[in-house]
């Protein structure tokens, strides 16, 4: 179900972090080459806050141990063990829903 979690002009660099009832663990939300991407916000080598990590080549980069995960699949590097959680993401004018 597409559930409405933010507005463009909320987010600072391209960048917003989110909590939603139903999920334990944060979302973060990107603004990058006009695509929104939303991931869980936690590194799954030792749940450091992505949000604080570099973009890089279409990945965000662990601020802690370096780990990158892709933003579409969530699909990792070492030494994080695990992917991490991504969620369908749209914009309709300046609203970003997530597929939750």
């Amino acid at each position: 179900m597409w559930t409405p979690v933010a507005q463009l002009s909320e987010f600072q660099n391209g960048r917003l972090v989110v909590r939603r009832p139903e999920h334990k663990k944060p979302i973060l939300l990107l603004f990058t080459g006009g695509e929104v991407f939303a991931l869980e916000d936690v590194c799954t080598h030792d749940d450091g806050p992505l949000h604080e990590g570099e973009l890089e080549e279409g990945r965000i980069v662990c601020p802690r141990h370096g780990a990158r995960f892709d933003l579409k699949t969530g699909r990792q590097t070492l030494p994080a063990p695990r992917p991490i959680r991504v969620f369908p993401a749209r914009l309709e004018g300046d609203t970003v829903l997530l597929d939750l």
